[in-house]
């Protein structure tokens, strides 16, 4: 999912430098959106481990 939020970010720079406004925005508020779902999903993961009783990585 990171992987995704870095390409929609690449493509969000690629279409402000040429000038696509409406893309770059739409791109960025999808990376944006993606890259804050990875983190909730991380720090869940992080929390469940920690439940579980094995130690974090």
């Amino acid at each position: 999912m990171l992987g995704w939020a870095l390409t929609f970010f690449v493509v969000a720079l690629i279409a402000a430098v040429f000038g696509f406004g409406g893309i770059a925005s739409a791109s960025a508020g999808v990376a944006q959106i993606l890259f804050f779902l990875f983190l909730i999903l991380f720090v869940v993961a992080v929390v469940a481990r920690a439940v579980r009783g094995k130690p974090p990585v």
